[in-house]
Parts: C-alpha cells; sequence; structure tokens
C-alpha cells in the first residue's frame, strides 16, 4: 500500500471535521497563540476548556479529530497543538484578503492590524466613491470597483470581504469570483449567488443584536415571573398564624440566604 503523505492526511482529517467543530477550534487556536505568546508549554483538557467555554469531553473529542490525543497527567503540548490546528484550518500560507467598501467598515476592516498575524493580510481595497480611488488606506491605495477581477487575479486574492450597500453586494461578489476569489466574508444584509466552489460566510450584525434582545427579552420575562410567583407565595400565610409563611426565619423562603451566593459566569 502506498504511504499517505502529510498533505493527504490532513485533507482526509479535515473532511471528517463537523462545521460546529472547526469554529471551535478557530477558539482553541487563538486561546493556544496565547498561552504561546507566555511561555506556557503545556496545557490540560481541563484548563483549555475553560478558557473556550466548552465542556473537556467536547474540546477532547475536537481534538480528536486532529489525531491529537494528549498525554495521561501532562496534557497537550502548546506548541504541537497550535500547529496541527493551523494545519487543519489551512494556516500553513498565507491568505491575500480584499476588501470591497470604503466606508466605516471598510476602513475598520483595513487598518485592522490583527489580520496579517494570522495569515490574512489586506492586499486590495475597492470602492466605487471617486473622491476614494487612489487615496491610501491602512497603507493601500483604495482603487475601483470595476478593477477587481483584475487586481484580484494579479496579486492572487483568494478572500474577499464585501462591507457595501446591500444593493451592491451582489455584483461585487460577482466580479470577486471572476477575479479567482475563493472564500467570502458577507457584512451585507442579502443572500448571495455563487457557483459551487465558492465558500460563503455571512455576518449580519442587525441578526447578531435581535439573537441577544431576544436572550435578554427572555429574561427579563423569567425574573418578572419569577417576582410575580414570589408575591404570591408571600401572601399564603394562615390567618391567625402570627404572618406569612415567607418571611419566616427557617432559610427557605424567598428572602433567606443562599440564593444568590455568586453570579454563574459563562465564557461566549
Amino acid at each position: 500500500m502506498p504511504a499517505v503523505s502529510d498533505a493527504e492526511d490532513t485533507a482526509v482529517r479535515a473532511k471528517q471535521i463537523p462545521e460546529a467543530a472547526v469554529a471551535r477550534l478557530a477558539v482553541y487556536l487563538r486561546i493556544l497563540s496565547g498561552l504561546a505568546e507566555q511561555g506556557t508549554t503545556a496545557v490540560s483538557s481541563e484548563e483549555l476548556s475553560a478558557a473556550a467555554g466548552v465542556n473537556s469531553a467536547k474540546l477532547r473529542k475536537d481534538l480528536s479529530y486532529l489525531g491529537s490525543y494528549g498525554t495521561r497527567g501532562v496534557g497537550y503540548e502548546v506548541q504541537v497543538l497550535v500547529s496541527q490546528i493551523e494545519r487543519i484550518l489551512g494556516l500553513t500560507r498565507q491568505h491575500r484578503v480584499a476588501v470591497v467598501g470604503i466606508g466605516n467598515l471598510g476602513h475598520a476592516l483595513a487598518n485592522y492590524g490583527g489580520f496579517p498575524g494570522r495569515g490574512f493580510p489586506v492586499e486590495a481595497l475597492f470602492d466605487l466613491d471617486a473622491d476614494l480611488i487612489g487615496v491610501p488606506v491602512g497603507g493601500l491605495p483604495v482603487s475601483h470597483m470595476d478593477d477587481i477581477p483584475r487586481v484580484c487575479s494579479e496579486r492572487e486574492i483568494s478572500v474577499g470581504i464585501i462591507a457595501t450597500p446591500p444593493t451592491a453586494a451582489q455584483s461585487v461578489c460577482d466580479r470577486l469570483v471572476a477575479g479567482g476569489v475563493q472564500c467570502i466574508l458577507n457584512f451585507a444584509p442579502v443572500v448571495l449567488q455563487v457557483p459551487a466552489h465558492v465558500e460563503v460566510r455571512k455576518v449580519d450584525l442587525a441578526v447578531e443584536l435581535q439573537i441577544l434582545s431576544f436572550h435578554v427579552a427572555r429574561r427579563a420575562d423569567s425574573a418578572a415571573s419569577a417576582g410575580s410567583a414570589g408575591e404570591n407565595q408571600g401572601n399564603t400565610g394562615l390567618p391567625g398564624t402570627g404572618g406569612s409563611a415567607d418571611n419566616g426565619s427557617t432559610g427557605g423562603g424567598r428572602n433567606g440566604a443562599g440564593t444568590d451566593g455568586g453570579l454563574g459566569m459563562v465564557v461566549r
């Protein structure tokens, strides 16, 4: 049987990893990179899972996709795990990025210094505004959107970020694809039509805020319901017993100790 190369083995493993696990691997990598910068050489599954906000069993399952099982009593070698995750996420080579739409969001993305260090250097900027064409943003001159296919092809851009109004997003997407871009991060609140070989990730900030609003409203409703139940319970004292059953000193009533001994914290 012919030997399997590292690249072939990585490709096989990558196909077996669920989408949700991929997102968690990216979180693990961020944490592990921070540990490596601090000089930490080993980390236990309990420590890493706590920092990532997942249970240790799920973390061990995620890392098993990499072929990494750690060492009992020692844990995982930080640098080895960083290398394994970077390889499976395709971060062993750089992915050149283009940002389209240099408004407030586009400016922020173009100036963000964290992309190059993680293997995503911003190599091209595009906009329609004549006042922006040729103006450097984050050290790069802004090009016209008509030049997207040519510039992306010449600079071998593999990731396109769309930060345009929704009406322009599909047209921009088509130009990026024509320039050979294989992955698109879309901030416009529209669904894009792309060929099967192009990957799209959508970031809709309004939807995320609406989801947060739902959780705030649900907790407020729960608190209101609990308060109403407490009032009803407080009025259950029987005539002639000397008071309500809720204000006793047994410690089991709603006014007793033990119900707010600390705030439960979770990592998101």
